[in-house]
């Protein structure tokens, strides 16, 4: 005599499937949540970066420039060494600017990423023009911090500077 098994599911098995279900497409919404918060910090960073270079450092916009060095930044230089002074800042803007040359710089590449609550770490390369003609490159870390809404540029790191060979 041929029995029926039972081939109902059991119903803890549908609860734990459910559960799987819903693990998966949680994940699904936190990473693409995930990509979306590290794309819009990518974008702020990098115009942050524009503001910095195209406009204070490019075409020497001292206010541009106050507005987004932080009142405590530290620049470490391969060549120049330690500066704690925003003011010293200010003035080797302020030099760069008076020079007769018109020296620029131009962002090669760079990775972004997001250091917990405080802000953003920025790591690159960038070459530096003189009258329109590559001088040389150099590599750089940038440290940001977020404050409300305002982005400061609180440390940087400056390395590697080579003169482009002609």
């Amino acid at each position: 005599m041929a029995t029926n098994k039972d081939t109902t599911i059991n119903p803890m098995v549908n609860v734990i499937m459910l559960f799987i279900l819903f693990l998966s497409k949680q994940a699904v919404a936190q990473t693409n949540s995930e990509v979306l918060k590290t794309d819009v910090l990518r974008n702020e960073i990098l115009k942050m970066d524009s503001l910095l270079f195209d406009v204070a450092f490019n075409q020497c916009d001292a206010s541009q420039f106050k507005k987004i060095i932080a009142d405590d930044v530290e620049f470490y230089d391969d060549r120049f060494g330690l500066n704690v002074s925003k003011e010293n800042e200010i003035k080797s803007l302020d030099s760069k600017c008076s020079r007769p040359e018109k020296l620029t710089r131009k962002l090669n590449s760079c990775i972004i990423d997001k250091l917990g609550d405080f802000g953003a770490v920025q790591i690159g390369d960038h070459t530096f023009y003189v009258d329109g003609k590559p001088e040389g490159t150099g590599k750089f870390i940038h440290i940001w911090e977020r404050k409300d809404k305002d982005w400061k540029l609180k440390r940087i790191v400056s390395y590697e500077h080579r003169p482009i060979k002609k």
